[in-house]
């Protein structure tokens, strides 16, 4: 028989299973693709199976946590259904650990140990769009960062105006979107008629060249953003230098979870990379004001 605190635990973890029942199931009935649906329904009704069983372990009824089930069906619908449900796995592991210490009590032998290997297994198999892109996203965003953080820190003491240094800018970065939206899209020609058929993954490049263009352009938009607001220029400089980390951040973290990678080494990676570009431009830019004696 539970201890109070066990049925405590046996409860919450029970509304966690029926959550996350409604979870997928809700998803199931609003995702296009038949493979993605299956995979869905069956995590949903492996999740119900885990919810009556305890259920009838501890003889109570539960509601779903409603601003749960609303915040991963929205996740899902903006950045994806692996980054959600992977979100999701690692936000909900605590009720796994707790099954843990429940392991005394029969039937819950092993629900931990199923609720790990089942659902990682199915999300792994699920087909996400914009995971297959990635790459394409990486290369855009990379791309940006590096290149127009240079550029913008060396037009700032070359050029030493706000709103010249953010045409300038624009101009470069406009050009150099498509670019690299060009490139990607004969890159992935390329790869197609390389691949043996058995191997190919479907890849449109067109769609690749699209998140490639798209994915630098806003990079773009976002990093000028600060020469266009009225900021003097080497403040606007250094807000440039912040929103970079920050994008960085917020992709990384995004990269990490969907495809379970380590968040620090990659961020560290890029940032590095990305302010040491800046910092070498900016010598350069000074070096470029010094020697031509540019006073704008």
């Amino acid at each position: 028989m539970p201890t109070e605190q066990e049925l405590s635990t046996i409860v919450e973890a029970q509304r966690i299973e029926l959550t996350e029942y409604h979870i997928y199931t809700r998803l199931a009935g609003r995702v296009k693709e038949e493979h993605n649906r299956e995979v869905l329904e069956r995590i949903g009704q492996e999740e119900l199976a885990h919810h009556d069983l305890l259920e009838g372990i501890s003889g109570e009824k539960v509601r779903p946590k409603r601003g749960v089930l609303l915040r991963y069906v929205l996740a899902a619908r903006l950045l994806g259904l692996t980054f959600a449900l992977k979100l999701m796995e690692r936000g909900e592991r605590g009720a796994q650990l707790g099954y843990g210490e429940l392991s005394h009590i029969e039937g819950l032998e092993t629900l931990a140990e199923e609720e790990e290997r089942h659902e990682s297994a199915l999300i792994d198999l699920l087909r996400d769009e914009r995971l297959q892109y990635t790459g394409s996203i990486v290369l855009g965003l990379n791309d940006a960062l590096v290149e127009l953080t240079g550029v913008l820190a060396g037009l700032t003491l070359a050029l030493a105006d706000a709103r010249i240094v953010a045409s300038v800018g624009m101009i470069t970065g406009i050009a150099a979107s498509l670019s690299m939206a060009a490139s990607e899209y004969l890159s992935s020609r390329t790869e197609q008629g390389e691949e043996p058929e058995e191997a190919r993954v479907v890849k449109s490049p067109i769609k690749a060249a699209a998140y490639t263009g798209v994915a630098y352009f806003a990079t773009v938009a976002l990093l000028i953003l600060p020469f266009l607001i009225g900021l003097e220029v080497l403040v606007a400089m250094g807000v440039t230098l912040l929103l970079a980390l920050g994008t960085i951040a917020v992709f990384t973290f995004y990269v990490a979870i969907a495809r379970d990678m380590r968040f620090w080494p990659r961020f560290a990676e890029m940032a590095g990379i990305s302010l040491g570009v800046a910092g070498v431009s900016f010598a350069i830019g000074w070096g470029v004001r010094v020697l031509f004696g540019l006073e704008i």
